[in-house]
């Protein structure tokens, strides 16, 4: 049986290829979906390798 994170990882993982096929097919956003994918794939690495570890968005700046 798959956990959460686990789970959560491949739906992300699923989510970052819709995006690079998205991407593929219309090259005035290809870069946009291409970054889209790259923090997808990011973060599903993030969930399974710490699943419980948690960072503070304030620490982002102004921006975020």
């Amino acid at each position: 049986m798959a956990t959460n994170a686990e789970i959560a990882a491949k739906l992300l993982r699923d989510a970052a290829s819709f995006f690079r096929h998205v991407g593929e097919q219309n090259d005035p956003i290809r870069e946009q979906m291409d970054t889209n994918a790259q923090a997808y794939e990011t973060i599903a690495g993030l969930v399974e390798t710490e699943p419980t570890a948690q960072f503070d968005l304030a620490e982002r700046g102004p921006d975020a």
